[in-house]
């Protein structure tokens, strides 16, 4: 057997040297952002994307610069929540730049790069979504921002996983509804946070009680104080509460989230805006990974 200062050395292939520049470009981009919030779920339809959606809107509102990351690749829905109906801007030497929705708010996702047929299918196994993902990060300038908001597909899949991996400073901001079938899927999600060591802000309760418009009266459509009892038992923040409540079906329907931002009556609102109030406040209190497991 040769000696081990004979062994060969192994040479980087152009895919290894390909993948360490790409990385070197990730960190650098990661640099210039502040806190980054992973929105997830473990089940579909408890509202996650407008919940990352009107976040974003309202944690730009405040003046502070917010970059919105649509990762649910098979699924997209942010640009239609938001209204968009341009792409990314590609300027001078290659810089490719997210969509400006305001001074403060920047948006990237899947369906920018699809073109005039939004409807197409993205038919892709995980090697070229982890790609994509970190394309996202590495190959278009963000810019210096406060936040960068992550709207991600539900489950614990390769998406989740992605950026866990890519973003370890990240902070998951988990979506569930009341009712036990939404909270067994997300007390999946939180195992997950737990296993890649991704810090949990805590749990927010989508499509709470509706207020009944001819009595007044509550009325729990998915049950009531599930998502609560579920943060307290996995010894997480209930960062916020928020009321069923079909206006924000229809200003999502016709790309009018940002309508939410008029006036102060509505209980949507005043909910939304206490979760950023904890998201903000949460910047120097950070919850720990490593709590018991339900």
């Amino acid at each position: 057997m040769k000696d081990k200062d004979e062994l060969p050395m192994m040479e980087a292939t152009p895919g290894d040297l390909e993948r360490s520049e790409q990385d070197r470009m990730i960190e650098a981009g990661l640099r210039r952002i502040g806190r980054k919030i992973l929105v997830m779920s473990g089940k579909g339809g408890v509202g996650k994307s407008t919940v990352a959606a009107t976040v974003a809107l309202f944690l730009a509102n405040r003046g502070l610069r917010v970059g919105l990351l649509d990762v649910d690749l098979h699924g997209p829905s942010v640009p239609r929540l938001l209204g968009i109906r341009g792409g990314l801007r590609m300027e001078e030497k290659g810089v490719v730049r997210p969509f400006a929705v305001s001074g403060n708010l920047s948006v990237m996702s899947m369906e920018m790069v699809l073109g005039e047929n939004k409807d197409t299918a993205v038919i892709w196994r995980g090697p070229l979504k982890i790609s994509a993902i970190r394309q996202f990060i590495s190959d278009i300038d963000w810019g210096d921002l406060d936040y960068l908001v992550v709207d991600s597909p539900p489950g614990t899949g390769d998406e989740p996983l992605t950026v866990a991996q890519t973003i370890p400073d990240a902070e998951a901001l988990i979506v569930t509804t009341p009712q036990e079938i939404s909270l067994a899927d997300v007390r999946k999600s939180i195992h997950f946070c737990r296993q890649v060591d991704l810090g949990i802000l805590g749990v927010v309760e989508n499509m709470s009680a509706m207020t009944c418009p001819h009595c007044g009266k509550e009325v729990p459509l998915f049950g009531s104080g599930g998502g609560a009892a579920m943060a307290e038992r996995m010894d997480l923040p209930l960062v916020g509460v928020i009321p069923a409540d079909p206006g924000m079906v229809e200003l999502g329907d016709r790309g009018e989230l940002a309508r939410l931002l008029e006036g102060t009556g509505s209980d949507v609102r005043r909910a939304y805006d206490r979760i950023v109030d904890r998201i903000v406040e949460g910047g120097s209190n950070r919850s720990s990974t490593s709590s018991p497991a339900a």
